[in-house]
């Protein structure tokens, strides 16, 4: 049996770490083209462009809100004409996602600057695309990851503690589903087993978060970057992202998709889903009640949700959640990689179950 395990090339983060994304550049080439939120741009990048400058050559692009193949075919034009050696994204998900995708459409490396650590998405070597007015379109499979991942925790610990949360919840998911697919030898994101490394990795995210989660979240409340706080945006952006993308997904991400088929849930994030993914995974797969306990105490003290009114579904059907189970099930879908039977009747029964322990747990 093969097993494959997959990394970004490098992964630099600390205090004020953008200073250094000019030498990191400059391994590359003289010139970078700069992939930006707009919000970057007015707010962010004046602080170490300066610092950039010193090392390479700049051109600055702000980014057109959508990661669409006409915004990747728009800033690939610009990047030739700008005879630009590597790309650098700056911003949120759908930013990086397009500087990742525009990378590869023109075969050069790219560096990931992440503003929040919402998601595990960054470190990954794959970019979501959508139309320009934001339908999900496709997933776009990358033949590898980042070259730098770059993550200046100053300008995290200032970003609003809703980011953080929810990159805790999707992080809260990695070892339960890297463990899941151990049991099963489901394949990872490469399609091969994962790793020795990739799950103790997962475990070892698992183990920071519910150490640390508290504390980071404090720091980030008051903005001031500790060492509590530093550990846990490692895990929610790198040990997570090799969990997930090296040990596998399973139920947590599956019940999320299946979330997002209604349209209360929109206005979530996607962490805050996955959350309700993994207390539902908990009733799926008959976990014991000493760790059923400890996942809800950790949700309830770092404010992530354990009931579906706190995701929108205060007045939920049975009927909706039946559809949501049935998405949840759809054939290729990772709940598959569980090691027990599942059908869209026991997903609706653990979220109707999980729901009731977050209900009763609130009111005692």
């Amino acid at each position: 049996m093969i097993s494959t395990t997959i990394f970004p090339g490098r992964y630099i983060q600390g205090y004020e770490a953008t200073k250094r994304l000019g030498k990191e550049a400059a391994r590359f080439g003289d010139t970078a083209f700069l992939i930006v939120d707009p919000f970057v741009n007015e707010s962010l990048l004046p602080r170490f462009q300066a610092d950039v400058e010193k090392e390479v050559s700049i051109v600055v692009e702000s980014f057109n809100s959508e990661c669409s193949d006409e915004e990747i075919a728009r800033l690939g034009e610009l990047v030739k004409a700008a005879g630009a050696k590597v790309i650098v994204g700056i911003g949120g998900g759908k930013a990086l996602d397009t500087a990742k995708g525009t990378a590869h459409s023109l075969g050069l490396p790219v560096i990931i600057v992440p503003t929040i650590a919402s998601t595990d998405a960054p470190t990954s070597a794959l970019s979501v695309i959508y139309t320009p007015e934001g339908v999900f379109k496709r997933y776009l499979i990358l033949p590898k990851n980042p070259d730098v991942v770059l993550v200046d925790t100053r300008i995290v610990a200032e970003a609003p503690v809703r980011f953080l949360v929810a990159g805790i919840g999707d992080a809260l998911s990695t070892w339960f589903e890297a463990d899941a697919c151990e049991r099963s030898y489901a394949g990872n994101m490469t399609g091969d087993v994962g790793s020795m490394t990739a799950r103790r990795l997962a475990r070892f995210c698992y183990e920071t978060i519910l150490e640390y989660g508290t504390a980071a979240v404090a720091s980030c409340q008051a903005k001031a970057v500790t060492p509590a706080l530093e550990r846990v945006i490692e895990a929610n952006t790198l040990l997570s992202g090799l969990g997930f993308e090296s040990g596998g997904l399973s139920s947590c991400h599956a019940v999320h998709n299946g979330l997002t088929a209604l349209e209360q849930t929109h206005h979530y994030w996607h962490g805050e889903k996955v959350a309700i993914g993994v207390v539902t995974s908990l009733f799926l797969t008959d976990k014991p009640a000493a760790l059923i306990d400890e996942v809800y105490t950790f949700c309830e003290a770092v404010g992530l949700p354990t009931t579906l009114a706190e995701i929108g579904l205060e007045n939920v059907t049975d009927e909706e959640l039946m559809v949501v189970a049935n998405r949840a099930c759809a054939e290729g879908e990772t709940i598959y990689n569980e090691s027990i039977p599942v059908t869209p009747q026991t997903v609706f029964a653990a979220l109707k179950a999980a729901n009731a322990e977050g209900l009763r747990r609130k009111a005692g």
